[in-house]
């Protein structure tokens, strides 16, 4: 299912960058735009995704909100962000990986969908952040060429839906020459130079 490996690809994006960040880097603050929370810190968004990873293999059993409760608040961190972060991802990552039905309803804050199209879901989201984190934080990171290439073929169709959506921004002009990834960075409306 090419939506699974879109998911293992952008996870595993999102987790290089992760685990590229210094711990005294979490304290940074970040876009607003990338928290509803006033004033978020890069902490925060840390915090946002190991919230979002733990829900990963509930989501993918089928089980509800109310089915799973308060299982997954609080502080995931604690005093070891990155390793709990990464322990997290683990789970998450093992889910994914067995047998799934790609038409399977799971439910999600926003409504009921088929699996594969939550993956796609978390997918963009991971993917867009791994390179919104790297580079504010001057990172070396380019998202992979597979992946690049996956999202193209996945999203690319779907892009105008999804900022029609709210999910991206307007597109903005690519540069000249730009590679794969700038051209779909520009299209998201991600690009900066």
């Amino acid at each position: 299912m090419k939506q699974r490996d879109l998911f293992l690809m952008s996870d595993a994006a999102l987790r290089d960058v992760i685990d590229m960040i210094d711990l005294d880097q979490l304290d940074r603050h970040v876009p607003a735009e990338w928290s509803r929370k006033p004033d978020p810190t890069l902490r925060d968004i840390l915090g946002y995704h190991a919230y979002d990873e733990a829900w990963v293999p509930d989501v993918l059993a089928g089980r509800t909100a109310e089915e799973v409760g308060t299982r997954h608040d609080g502080d995931l961190l604690g005093d070891d962000p990155i390793d709990n972060y990464d322990a997290i991802n683990d789970v998450a990552t093992d889910a994914a990986m067995r047998d799934l039905d790609p038409a399977k309803i799971v439910h999600l804050s926003y409504g009921d969908y088929p699996l594969a199209d939550y993956l796609v879901h978390i997918s963009t989201y991971r993917a867009f952040q791994a390179w919104s984190i790297a580079h504010f934080l001057g990172l070396d990171f380019e998202l992979p060429d597979a992946l690049v290439d996956l999202l193209w073929e996945i999203l690319g169709p779907q892009i105008d839906e999804f900022r029609a959506m709210g999910v991206f921004p307007p597109e903005v002009e690519a540069p000249a020459g730009a590679s794969r990834e700038v051209q779909l960075l520009a299209r998201v409306g991600y690009w900066v130079p």
